[in-house]
């Protein structure tokens, strides 16, 4: 066991929920005793309860076979290719996904925030706010952390974005205390948030706002207003299952649905065109 790895990862785990050693030992049905001992190396969780333990920490499945491996246990979950035939079925609903939501921007995304699948709405939307990306399309995945901290990327276009910056890096934040990887790119967008909106921002609680996150944005047909939902498998098993979400991006008004209907027509003409 490597240990100082190992029970730095469980308490910076638990302290990202915010949860008290003696909260822990209560979902577990353990001593707080026992779970002090763990977090400081002085005890050694059997392969199940750490599985336990994870689970009630809401650890991703790759950060929970990491935390596995440190404990000396092989992992627990698989990880395959979303092209693997064994994820056939989770292909055919993401497709179905897809479709069913045309002619309003769907995208399929990793926990890397790289866009793995986009409908036909999604290229659209995509094109109509950032024209340079059309040629960079089926080359390898954009990435939506990418897309919104280039200086030509999608914060350019958001009329709103004072509103909306607050609550988005506050997302942001809590993926990276989990996937560390992310962090770089956070902090650029902190840049990027603080060129355009001053320093405070970085530091700033988001007020109260409405129920619903609506995001706006000036584009060439006029503004279009948005709110997502983000739709994930349930109870996956597996590493790229488990990363996957598909963000559904909803009109906010009657002009934004008007606009996409009028988009749905003209990819249908050059579909039929071509």
């Amino acid at each position: 066991m490597t240990t100082k790895a190992f029970t730095t990862t469980l308490r910076q785990l638990r302290n990202t929920l915010r949860i008290s050693q003696l909260e822990l030992s209560l979902r577990l049905n353990i001593s707080q005793r026992h779970v002090s001992f763990v977090e400081s190396g002085r005890a050694n969780p059997s392969r199940e309860l750490l599985l336990a333990w994870l689970r009630e920490l809401q650890t991703p499945l790759a950060i929970s076979n990491e935390v596995m491996l440190q404990a000396g246990y092989a992992p627990a979950y698989d990880e395959t290719s979303l092209d693997d035939p064994s994820l056939s079925q989770a292909n055919f609903a993401l497709e179905q996904l897809l479709k069913a939501h045309e002619p309003t921007p769907t995208f399929v995304l990793d926990c890397h925030w790289n866009i793995l699948r986009l409908n036909h709405g999604g290229q659209w939307l995509a094109a109509t706010l950032m024209p340079w990306t059309v040629e960079l399309m089926g080359r390898s995945p954009l990435n939506m952390l990418d897309l919104l901290i280039h200086p030509e990327g999608l914060s350019k276009s958001i009329l709103n974005l004072e509103e909306v910056a607050s609550p988005i890096l506050a997302l942001l934040r809590h993926e990276a205390s989990i996937q560390t990887s992310l962090a770089p790119k956070v902090e650029a967008f902190v840049d990027l948030l603080t060129k355009k909106l001053g320093s405070k921002i970085a530091h700033k609680t988001p007020p109260p706002t409405a129920p619903i996150l609506t995001t706006r944005y000036d584009t060439p047909h006029g503004e279009l207003a948005f709110f997502s939902m983000f739709t994930t498998f349930g109870t996956p098993q597996n590493i790229t299952l488990a990363s996957l979400r598909v963000e559904h991006l909803f009109a906010a008004n009657d002009e934004t649905q008007r606009i996409l209907g009028l988009a749905e027509l003209q990819l249908a003409e050059l579909q039929g065109e071509s």
